[in-house]
């Protein structure tokens, strides 16, 4: 587990796979600029377990309330994360990516963690800026959902830039 001042990490398990499940398949939840994941119980298992996906765990009540989730890509990983609708906007997503930067950084030989958001997401993209991500520039048309082709931003963090941060 991953502790933080007001969230904890907590890697999921096989045991969770229905939450996930739950979660991916719920519109409200996945959030205006994503569209929901319907695969079958089986796939959904081999998600879990293939990734590194972490619950986000409000401390006080000890509720799951989100996930983030990274995967390899070279000598980089990508992350991922999302908030259900009600804890949005409290702190908790800025949090969760500061610990999963700091863990990824300390525990694995990478040279940069990155991130795509949609153009539209100023809300990921505070949150990015705040732990020290740059924009790197829009990668046109780069996502397909609700019917649409959207823009993203890249936004990334260099293992020297973190170092620089934490003065390690």
């Amino acid at each position: 587990m991953l502790e933080g001042k007001n969230i904890n990490l907590r890697i999921a398990e096989r045991d969770d796979v229905s939450l996930v499940m739950g979660w991916w398949g719920d519109m409200q939840y996945m959030g205006e600029y994503q569209d929901v994941m319907i695969k079958t119980q089986p796939e959904f298992e081999r998600i879990v377990l293939e990734n590194t996906i972490f619950y986000i765990i409000e401390k006080k009540d000890k509720v799951r309330i989100g996930h983030i989730t990274g995967w390899m890509i070279g000598r980089a990983i990508e992350i991922g994360f999302a908030l259900i609708p009600s804890e949005r906007g409290k702190g908790y997503g800025t949090e969760a990516i500061q610990l999963m930067v700091d863990h990824l950084f300390l525990t694995k030989d990478i040279v940069r963690i990155q991130v795509t958001t949609d153009v539209r997401n100023m809300t990921s993209q505070r949150a990015l800026e705040k732990v020290g991500f740059a924009k790197e520039g829009t990668m046109r048309k780069y996502f397909y959902a609700k019917g649409n082709h959207t823009d993203h931003f890249l936004y990334s963090i260099l293992r020297e830039e973190w170092k620089e941060q934490k003065k390690l």
